[in-house]
């Protein structure tokens, strides 16, 4: 059988005392005092050591205890990645109190995994969909998606008059502009002539 290993959150607005509580519950239901890991965070998007201390402490057949499901994530999604993440790595969870106890020990706390999971996908496809869209729209657009072309229109005028000189050092010319000498190559041929990726960035 695994550890009991719990997580308790505070912010400072909240007081010393429900820090307290929140551990006597923890110490209640069998977490013993140096398996608690706790953090005070005054928002949602503050750095919390204490959980990830605790996520990498997690082993498979553990139980991460925690007083209430919203000491847990910093928002929804944080919440059901971190949950769906528990359940992949074969990690059970118990919510002591609230409005939505859980415990995957039962049969209904393995349900909420499952819905908690479901969650996660959909996410996952959600952002993934976004992304197949945005491309489409930037492609349509005349762009395509990654990192900025490094050859901006500027950068290719200067380097079609550079390379149309034979004095032109091609080092120094890459340092100049910063970029690879294959880049400048993809865009201005030594002549100086303009390739296909130059004329589609000048259009």
């Amino acid at each position: 059988m695994g550890e009991l290993i719990g997580y308790v959150r505070v912010s400072k607005s909240d007081g010393s005392q429900i820090l307290d509580l929140q551990k006597d519950a923890l110490l209640i239901s069998g977490v013993e005092v140096p398996m608690i890991y706790e953090d005070l965070a005054s928002g949602k998007k503050d750095i919390r050591p204490g959980l990830e201390a605790c996520l990498k402490a997690l082993r498979s057949g553990d139980t991460l205890v925690v007083w209430k499901l919203d000491r847990l994530g910093r928002d929804l999604r944080h919440l059901v990645n971190t949950v769906d993440d528990l359940s992949k790595r074969g990690v059970g969870f118990k919510v002591l109190s609230g409005q939505t106890p859980i415990d995957t020990s039962t049969a209904q706390g393995k349900l909420m995994f499952g819905i908690f999971a479901s969650l996660a996908e959909f996410e996952r496809e959600l952002i993934r969909e976004r992304t197949i869209a945005g491309l489409a729209s930037a492609r349509a657009r005349g762009r395509v998606g990654g990192r900025k072309p490094a050859m901006t229109p500027a950068k290719i005028r200067l380097a079609q008059a550079a390379m149309g000189k034979r004095e032109t050092v091609i080092s120094e010319l890459c340092h100049e502009l910063g970029v690879s000498r294959q880049t400048l190559y993809r865009y201005v041929s030594a002549d100086g002539d303009l390739r296909e990726d130059a004329r589609k960035r000048l259009r």
